[in-house]
């Protein structure tokens, strides 16, 4: 069973392609999360966690989830990482949180994609070649995976030092805590009241106000859900997002289909 959480599309890209090669179930918890539903999820097969990075680390949010969640049947598991470059100290995260759930944790697999956090200006813009370049690369990678996971082999990962461990584990909060406030979103005069940000935000930031939405919780993940999936790109944050492109890896996918 493949388990996922896509806010723009890069890990449902993944996910759903490597449930394609291997003939399984993928399954998104955004419903899950969001509903605090941590019943048990049932599969005879490895089941494969598929997740973004943020900050270094798995999203707080997924790792509560799988801290939480009932997991039965095969005792496998493998991590599918998505980032932008670099996976941090994700990879040893999930690890922990398998074996305390007395699993074996076959290693994961870390696949680079565009990146999608536009409301930071230290993150720049990629251009549509260089967006391809990831995108195809990543879903040629998913078949070797795939051949790896259908032979029962675990991944090999590089060596997290504990320097990592020492920056990642205290600075990630802060860097969270000071440039993932929410009070920077504001909704222009063009939004459509369609409510699919409200629909998306895995936090339940985001409340519909006469038909408008409202960032009603002080911070969230900045996972990018709400802005980059906007169907009138009515949601802006601050200054930094104005005139920026965005992105979802659908949009992309379906945008070079056309062509």
């Amino acid at each position: 069973m493949v388990l996922y959480f896509s806010a723009t599309g890069n890990t449902k890209l993944i996910a759903e392609k490597l449930a394609e090669l291997l003939e399984d179930e993928a399954v998104n918890l955004l419903t899950r999360i969001k509903g605090k539903d941590f019943s048990s999820l049932h599969s005879d097969r490895p089941f494969l966690i598929c997740s973004p990075v943020y900050v270094s680390e798995l999203p707080s949010f997924i790792a509560d989830f799988l801290k939480r969640v009932s997991l039965t049947g095969c005792r496998d598991v493998y991590g599918i990482l998505t980032n932008g470059g670099f996976s941090g100290i994700a990879g040893a995260q999930m690890r922990r949180i398998i074996k305390q759930k007395s699993m074996k944790f076959k290693g994961y697999a870390e696949f680079k994609l565009p990146s999608n956090h536009i409301t930071n200006k230290s993150h720049a813009e990629i251009d549509d070649a260089e967006i391809t370049k990831r995108i195809e690369a990543s879903l040629n990678k998913a078949e070797n995976v795939a051949n790896g996971i259908k032979g029962g082999g675990c991944f090999k990962n590089r060596h997290i030092f504990l320097l990592e461990y020492l920056v990642t584990v205290p600075v990630a909060p802060m860097l969270c805590y000071f440039n993932q406030g929410t009070e920077g979103f504001r909704v222009k005069e063009s939004c459509i009241s369609c409510g699919k940000c409200k629909k998306l935000c895995p936090m339940n930031v985001i409340a519909m106000e006469d038909g408008k939405p409202v960032w009603n919780i002080k911070r969230c993940a900045h996972c990018m859900s709400c802005i980059q999936n906007c169907p009138v790109e009515a949601i802006e944050y601050k200054d930094v997002t104005e005139g920026r492109a965005r992105y979802t890896a659908s949009k992309h996918v379906n945008k070079n289909d056309a062509k």
